[in-house]
């Protein structure tokens, strides 16, 4: 089965971020530094630390996140975002008051047209949440 996963891409802080997201929602976390890999002998000293790659993985839900940045810089756009099909009203709840800590809200909680409990958020990275309960 094709499946389809979501890669982040942060500033030097794809460690805190993914630590973030693991005490919010959850799982099992990865990290490989760039100093861990076979790439350290290319690479210069100063980023050895820096994530090469990390997955936060519970269940179906898989984040991945990495701190390499193309030659023209990370760009941070509004183009993507996390949906998040919570399974009860408690669950919904609980990860819309973590993911939004330190972060905006765009939309609070709140039943909607379609049938179901539906906010969105910016979280403190800049990752744009949507969380959705179908009632």
């Amino acid at each position: 089965m094709i499946q389809i996963n979501v890669y982040l891409t942060f500033k030097g802080n794809c460690k805190e971020a993914m630590t973030f997201y693991a005490a919010c929602l959850g799982g099992d976390l990865f990290f490989q530094t760039i100093g861990e890999s076979p790439l350290s002998a290319k690479m210069p000293k100063k980023i050895k630390n820096c994530i090469l790659h990390s997955t936060l993985t519970k269940g179906a839900l898989v984040i991945m996140g990495t701190d390499m940045v193309g030659e023209n810089g990370l760009i941070n756009g509004n183009g993507v975002s996390l949906l998040l099909n919570c399974s009860s009203e408690k669950e919904i709840n609980n990860y819309f008051s973590t993911l939004s800590a330190g972060g905006l809200v765009n939309q609070p909680l709140q039943n909607n047209f379609f049938g179901a409990i539906f906010g969105h958020l910016t979280d403190k990275f800049g990752i744009h949440w949507l969380l959705n309960f179908k009632k």
